[in-house]
C-alpha cells in the first residue's frame, strides 16, 4: 500500500512527501485504518519496521478530523532517546499542520522542568513522556489531560521489562477513561497480554511476527575464545572500512575498554553507555547520524527505539543473555528493507546464550571458521563442555585486555520507517530543551 492512497489531510500528505515516503511498512499499512476509525489497538512488530509512523499518522489524521483544544494525545515511551526521537517525528509530520508536542523526561535545569510543566498546564497536542518524569509532574498536581483521548504505550515490552508497570498504572487511573488506546510492542510475552487486558478495550490485535530479524539481514558468526575477541575485532573492521557500525557489548565497563583499544589502534569511535550526561549521549548519536563518527560502542542502551539510517553492521561483541535482546541489536540494521550484516563473535562462556537465540530464532545460524592467522576457537556444543578445536591458523595470540585501562574519555573524538524529517526549522511554541526520566 501506497502512502498516497491514504485519505489524509492536505497538510499530513505534504508531510509524508517531505519525508520522502512511498510504500508503507505492512505495520503501517495494516494499523492505519483501525486507528483512523477510532479502535484500540495492540500491534506487535520487529524492530525497525516503522512503529512509530505507524501510530503517529493515523493519530494525528484523526486529531485533525476532531480538533479541540488541549493536551489531545500522550504517548509513553521507555527511555528519553526514543522520546527524542518521537518528538522529531511529530515536528516533521506536523510541520505543515502546526499540530504542537513536548517531549517531557528528566534530569534537566530548572528552565526545562518549567517549560514542561507550562505544556501540561496550557495544553499541547501532543505529550511525549518517559513514566518516571512524567509521574513527577503528576504528583505536583497540575498536569491537565481532562481533554485527552489518545494514550500511546510505544516499546511496551521494554517498559515492562524495565520495572515501569506501577508507574503506567498510575498514570492511566489519572486519564479519562473514555479515550483511544494503542500499545505498540517488539514482542507479546505474557505480561503484555495482561497490560493489554487492562488497559485496551476490544481491540484490534496486529501481531507481524515480531520475535524474527527481517530476512533482510544477512547473521555471520564466529566461535572465538575470549582473548582473541580484540583481534578478531580488527580484523572484521579492517574488512568494512568506511561502513557504518555498531558494537554491543555486554556491560558499562567493556564498553570504555574496546572503545579505548579502538583508539589506540587508530579506530576512530565513539563510546556511549548510561554513565555518560544526556548532552554527551544526544552529541555521540547525532555524529554517528550525521556521519561525522562511523563507529560506535555501546550496550543494549542503542539496541532499541533509536532509528539511525544506514547502519552497515552490528556486531555483537558480547552475546546478550536475553535472546529477544539479540533481534533487537540486529535490528538497528536493514531498517525499513534494506540489507544488513550482523557479525557475532561467540565466547566458551556464551554457547549457552547463543542457543536459547537460535531457539527463539528457530534455525541454526552457521558458524563461519576463524579467519586466516587464528588458532583454536571453542567447539559449538549447547549443554555440554566447550573443548577446543583448530580454525585455520598459526598460534592462538589474541591480546589480553583485562589490564586495560577502563576509564574513557567521555567524548573522543524511500520506505517509511523511522526516518528523519528533512524540513526547514521553525519556532515551537514550547521549548524543545529535556531530559532524561529518573529511570
Amino acid at each position: 500500500m501506497r502512502f498516497d492512497e491514504l485519505t489524509l489531510h492536505d497538510c499530513l500528505h505534504e508531510a509524508v512527501e517531505s519525508f520522502g515516503f512511498e510504500e508503507m511498512t505492512r505495520i503501517q499499512a495494516e494499523t492505519f485504518q483501525p486507528v483512523v476509525d477510532g479502535c484500540d489497538v495492540m500491534a506487535c512488530s520487529q524492530t525497525g519496521s516503522g512503529k512509530t509512523v505507524a501510530f503517529l499518522l493515523p493519530l494525528m489524521e484523526r486529531m485533525l478530523r476532531f480538533p479541540k483544544k488541549g493536551i489531545r494525545a500522550l504517548v509513553i515511551a521507555p527511555t528519553r532517546e526514543l522520546c527524542q526521537q518521537i518528538e522529531e517525528q511529530i515536528d516533521g509530520l506536523a510541520y505543515f499542520s502546526n499540530q504542537s508536542s513536548i517531549a517531557i523526561y528528566g534530569g534537566n535545569d530548572q528552565q526545562g522542568f518549567g517549560d514542561q510543566k507550562n505544556a501540561l498546564v496550557n495544553g499541547v497536542d501532543i505529550v511525549v513522556a518517559t513514566p518516571g518524569r512524567l509521574i513527577s509532574h503528576l504528583n505536583l498536581g497540575y498536569a491537565d489531560f481532562s481533554t485527552l483521548d489518545f494514550l500511546v504505550l510505544d516499546e511496551a515490552d521494554e517498559m515492562l521489562d524495565m520495572g515501569f508497570y506501577p508507574d503506567i498504572m498510575k498514570i492511566v487511573s489519572q486519564l479519562p477513561k473514555k479515550r483511544q488506546s494503542l500499545m505498540f510492542s517488539a514482542t507479546m510475552p505474557a505480561q503484555i497480554k495482561k497490560l493489554a487486558e487492562q488497559i485496551l478495550i476490544e481491540p484490534k490485535f496486529v501481531d507481524l511476527n515480531f520475535s524474527k530479524p527481517a530476512a533482510e539481514i544477512d547473521q555471520k558468526v564466529y566461535m572465538v575464545y575470549e582473548n582473541d575477541k580484540m583481534k578478531l575485532l580488527l580484523h572484521t573492521l579492517s574488512e568494512h572500512k568506511g561502513e557504518k557500525v555498531i558494537i554491543f557489548v555486554g556491560k558499562k565497563q567493556s564498553v570504555g575498554e574496546v572503545s579505548s583499544f579502538l583508539r589506540m589502534n587508530n579506530i576512530p569511535n565513539r563510546p556511549i553507555n548510561s554513565n555518560f550526561t544526556q548532552e554527551e549521549r544526544e552529541n555521540a548519536v547525532l555524529d554517528f547520524k550525521s556521519g561525522k563518527i562511523n563507529i560506535v560502542v555501546t550496550t543494549n542502551l542503542l539496541s532499541r527505539g533509536i532509528d539511525i539510517d544506514n547502519v552497515n553492521l552490528i556486531l555483537n561483541y558480547d552475546i546478550p543473555h536475553k535472546a529477544e535482546d539479540y533481534v533487537h541489536r540486529i535490528g538497528r540494521t536493514a531498517r525499513a528493507g534494506k540489507d544488513g550484516l550482523a557479525i557475532s563473535f561467540i565466547g566458551e562462556k556464551e554457547i549457552e546464550h547463543f542457543s536459547r537465540i537460535e531457539k527463539l530464532l528457530e534455525r541454526v545460524v552457521e558458524k563461519s571458521p576463524l579467519p586466516d592467522g587464528f588458532g583454536e576457537a571453542p567447539e559449538y556444543k549447547p549443554g555440554g563442555k566447550s573443548s577446543r578445536r583448530k580454525c585455520g591458523g598459526s598460534h592462538r595470540g589474541g591480546r589480553k585486555f583485562s589490564g586495560q585501562k577502563k576509564a574513557v574519555s567521555k567524548n573522543t573524538d524511500g520506505v517509511a520507517g523511522e526516518a528523519k524529517s528533512r524540513k526547514p526549522h521553525r519556532r515551537r511554541s514550547h521549548s524543545k530543551k529535556t531530559a532524561e526520566s529518573n529511570s
